[in-house]
């Protein structure tokens, strides 16, 4: 698992026009292959009357997964594109489709670039991007007099509290990313005089804004 990558926020719709044409952007997050596919294939579903639905998307880790379709547009002026934005932002997991109603005029193969580079990137700018950072989720158990003083210098340092649990002792769940768990153990230990018990919890993926 990466410790930490950049995506699209969600899924979102974004339209401008161009010389009296329509291109609307579509974007998504997707985890697989399968899944860019579907929503390709619904968004082509949706608008069946348009002259082109081209599109891009690149997927894993390792962007092992990258494909561009011009849909009937001049070879390598959409799809390639669409792509070439989704790359220069830096952004995994996330599949594009721009739909194309055409308004009379051409564009030339050059007009075509940039105007699906322009509605992909305006499309992913309206869906917003977030940062996924790997975190550790550490269950701090302490006795309830510590809790006043660990809460409030918890909310004010770079951690993030997940949770209390209040039973016997107190069990505060911390979000700790992967590389700072001994700090965030020995900066606890010694606020605690060395009180406080640590297990660690389930990793997953915390988000922010970009």
């Amino acid at each position: 698992m990466l410790p930490h990558y950049l995506t699209v926020k969600g899924d979102g719709m974004h339209e401008i026009v161009i010389q009296k044409s329509r291109f609307i952007a579509h974007v998504i997050r997707v985890e697989t292959e399968e899944e860019a596919q579907q929503f390709i294939a619904a968004i082509k579903k949706k608008h069946y009357g348009a002259t082109h639905n081209c599109s891009a998307y690149m997927i894993g880790e390792n962007d092992q997964i990258q494909k561009a379709n011009d849909d009937g547009e001049p070879s390598g002026t959409a799809g390639v594109p669409i792509l070439e934005v989704i790359k220069k932002k830096g952004l995994k997991d996330t599949a594009v489709v721009i739909t194309r109603y055409f308004g009379g005029i051409k564009l030339g193969a050059g007009g075509l670039i940039r105007a699906y580079g322009k509605a992909a990137s305006e499309g992913i700018n309206t869906t917003g991007i977030v940062e996924r950072k790997l975190m550790r989720v550490m269950h701090t158990t302490v006795d309830y007099t510590w809790l006043g003083k660990l809460e409030n210098e918890l909310r004010s340092s770079v951690y993030k509290i997940k949770e209390i649990e209040y039973l016997d002792n107190v069990i505060i769940q911390t979000f700790v990313e992967e590389g700072q768990k001994q700090p965030f153990i020995d900066w606890m230990t010694e606020m605690t005089n060395g009180q406080a018990i640590f297990t660690e919890g389930e990793i997953i993926y915390l988000e922010k804004d970009m």
